[in-house]
């Protein structure tokens, strides 16, 4: 039987049971922690303070720690795995962080306020200290109605074959069930509430009609910001408490979408960047400080593990990553388990590794004839789930060349790609431009996390003035409404 361990989190308090040898990235990555430089140890953000037990550190993170000022109780997680029952005080718990590693300022406040990300696929739940930006408690779990269906076009549908009643409740409750869960452990009184998502979630939470969203131009007249009593939402909160569900930019471009550019002060600088969300809704967002210009891709869940055979969010006993080393197919699992399936980072690995070895061609055929390709010994990914990837691909990619021309700009231009998603932690970079999803240098592509979450905690201090400066200059493009767009898309299928 292998051996077990428990590792033990502050401030939040969890403690979880994993195999010894299991990364501490694979750990904290649950509990919603980002490692911004993928796991190279060269950006320090995924620091852990050591309370108890024993965690060695070799010759290159003692260098690494000794430049940040850190003394020796100090471990970068992202070079470190757990052989033995040890309790971290995990500091990126402590600050939101914004993507080049300085504090969130902000004016301090009392009491507590919860941020939501509303995902189509996964929900997290974060408590925040609203005196000092100090987050208390993450919890994360997959949404409930994912069982009407993976992506928001089947939400939809289901929402006009009579379910809309049910997936209101079925989300309010189990967020209601989590904040209960959260105070709980706590003991504090909430005052402030700022959920966001994209426009499906907005719709469906709120108990607006989803039907403008079913046929073209995809636009609702009523994707403004949704102020609720906590009474309505039957969540156990003080009446007064400020519940908001933030406002929707455009069709099915969410509040998600505006928190991320938020997170990544796009409107605040005269540079190009790009935000690219590698979810269920694929939205990207080209612009800076000027002219921010948003789409919704239709990418669906490949990236999530939707519509793949044996695909999966990235979680424990995902193929999180692929390696061809030495004639060798080397596979990384989430959690030191069996694998179970694979998720989108793995996909994305292993498309390239595929493609560089001559296994298919730049259609996405498999030359040898067969119909799928043996990763472990219980999972494989087929020639549909390579076809799933293509489909995922071009519409980024496609998406991404149209508001590149409508800005009049290449990605020359373009000073920095931030990628948010789930799974991006464990992202190879290199993979993601040889498969031709991102057409740029690697040197410009910052791996985010989940920058939706971090606007929303951002709005839970400063909502209406960072707001209403983002969405004066923010415009929605609808790419299926774009000459060439269905040309575009169709080169984009190709893997190079």
């Amino acid at each position: 039987m292998q051996k077990k361990c428990t590792i033990t989190l502050h401030p939040l308090g969890e403690s979880v049971e994993v195999n010894a040898g299991t990364p501490l990235t694979d750990i904290l990555h649950e509990f919603g922690v980002e490692f911004p430089c993928g796991g190279k140890g060269t950006c320090g953000r995924c620091r852990v303070r050591l309370l108890k037990g024993e965690l060695t550190a070799d010759k290159f993170q003692k260098d690494k720690l000794k430049k940040l000022n850190l003394g020796g109780d100090w471990r970068l997680a992202c070079c470190c795995v757990a052989e033995s029952d040890i309790t971290l005080e995990v500091s990126e718990f402590e600050n939101i962080i914004l993507a080049d590693n300085s504090t969130f300022e902000f004016v301090p406040q009392t009491g507590f306020g919860l941020a939501i990300d509303l995902g189509t696929t996964t929900v997290v739940v974060q408590l925040v200290d609203l005196s000092n930006g100090q987050i208390l408690d993450s919890v994360s779990f997959v949404n409930p109605q994912s069982k009407f269906g993976s992506d928001l076009i089947s939400r939809i549908e289901s929402c006009l074959d009579g379910n809309h009643e049910t997936m209101k409740v079925l989300i309010r409750d189990r967020i209601g069930e989590v904040i209960k869960l959260i105070l709980y452990r706590h003991k504090v009184t909430v005052s402030k509430v700022v959920i966001v998502g994209n426009t499906v979630m907005h719709h469906i939470f709120s108990g607006i009609d989803v039907r403008p969203l079913s046929f073209y131009p995809f636009e609702s007249e009523n994707s403004g910001v949704q102020l609720f009593p906590s009474s309505s939402t039957g969540w156990d909160l003080p009446e007064n408490t400020s519940i908001k569900f933030l406002p929707s930019i455009g069709s099915f471009v969410g509040s998600d979408i505006l928190a991320g550019i938020a997170a990544t002060h796009m409107a605040d600088n005269d540079e190009y960047t790009i935000l690219i969300d590698l979810g269920t809704n694929g939205e990207i967002v080209l612009g800076n400080r000027k002219k921010i210009l948003c789409a919704s891709t239709a990418a669906g869940p490949a990236f999530e593990g939707g519509k793949i055979s044996q695909g999966m969010r990235a979680s424990t006993g995902a193929v999180s990553s692929v390696s061809y080393e030495n004639g060798m197919l080397r596979c990384h699992v989430i959690g030191n388990v069996s694998a179970k399936g694979i998720c989108g980072s793995g996909l994305i690995d292993i498309v390239s590794i595929l493609l560089q070895n001559g296994e298919i061609g730049i259609f996405g055929e498999f030359n040898s004839g067969e119909t799928s390709y043996k990763l472990t010994s219980g999972v494989a990914v087929s020639q549909q789930d390579i076809r799933e990837f293509q489909l995922a691909k071009a519409a980024i990619a496609a998406g991404l060349d149209i508001l590149l021309k409508k800005a009049g700009i290449t990605y020359n231009v373009v000073s920095r790609v931030y990628i948010a998603g789930g799974f991006g932690n464990f992202l190879n970079i290199e993979n993601v431009i040889k498969t031709g999803l991102i057409e740029t240098t690697e040197e410009k592509i910052i791996k985010f996390g989940n920058t939706a979450l971090l606007g929303a905690k951002m709005f839970l201090f400063d909502d209406r003035n960072i707001m209403d400066k983002i969405l004066s200059v923010t415009e929605h493009i609808n790419l299926e409404g774009e000459a060439g767009f269905q040309d575009i898309f169709v080169d984009k299928l190709m893997l190079f």
